[in-house]
């Protein structure tokens, strides 16, 4: 599994377009920034995005969605408890922040233990559920790798004061987290690369977990 972290947009937000090497076929975690950028990271590779899938729905996680969608004709999926957040700027946060509202559907609505599956790849994605920085928060799992979204970063958490936030979920869905390998190898919504060992030996905000 190939994996290109982009980041994109104001707010430095992760995107990764992941792909297998040898196949045609790609998909994108959290399509942030411009739809251009990720639209000219696929043409480079000679990619066909099929899948865009998202981690959660903050406006700053979603900007090039529509856009994205548009170009590509992929298939949008998310979590149910955040799709409503793909249409309404109030409960993403584009209307605060000033991001762009994609107001696209999504094709499939997630829940814990989907597997996704990218076709013409042995590439499988499994869902964990963490909600915590919003209800519909989700990680996906594949062959030793986690993409935290904004659940959990290098040396730190996803906030939980803003709509949606529970500080009690947050807790359980990181220490559902901290039961995975140490070799898990990490792949944050916003800042570096970590490993789940590196977070349970160093993360402040997880001491006592």
């Amino acid at each position: 599994m190939n994996v290109l972290m982009m980041t994109l947009g104001p707010l430095g937000t992760n995107c990764y377009l992941v792909w297998q090497e040898g196949a045609s076929t790609a998909l994108v975690i959290d399509c942030a920034g411009d739809a251009l950028d990720i639209v000219n990271a696929l043409d480079d590779r000679e990619l066909e995005l099929r899948l865009i899938v998202n981690t959660h729905g903050h406006a700053d996680h979603i900007e090039a969605l529509a856009g994205l969608h548009e170009a590509t004709g992929a298939e949008i999926a998310i979590h149910e408890m955040d799709a409503l957040m793909l249409t309404d700027a109030y409960l993403s946060g584009a209307a605060m922040l000033g991001f762009p509202q994609p107001r696209v559907a999504a094709g499939r609505l997630l829940s814990e233990d989907d597997e996704i599956h990218l076709e013409g790849t042995d590439i499988a994605l499994t869902v964990i559920h963490t909600p915590g920085h919003t209800p519909g928060s989700i990680c996906f799992l594949s062959e030793g790798t986690l993409f935290s979204g904004d659940t959990l970063f290098a040396g730190g958490i996803g906030r939980v004061d803003l709509p949606g936030g529970d500080p009690r979920a947050m807790t359980a869905s990181l220490k559902r987290l901290m039961e995975l390998p140490p070799e898990t190898t990490v792949y944050p919504g916003h800042g570096e690369t970590t490993t789940i060992g590196e977070e349970q030996a160093g993360n402040p905000w997880l001491e006592g977990m």
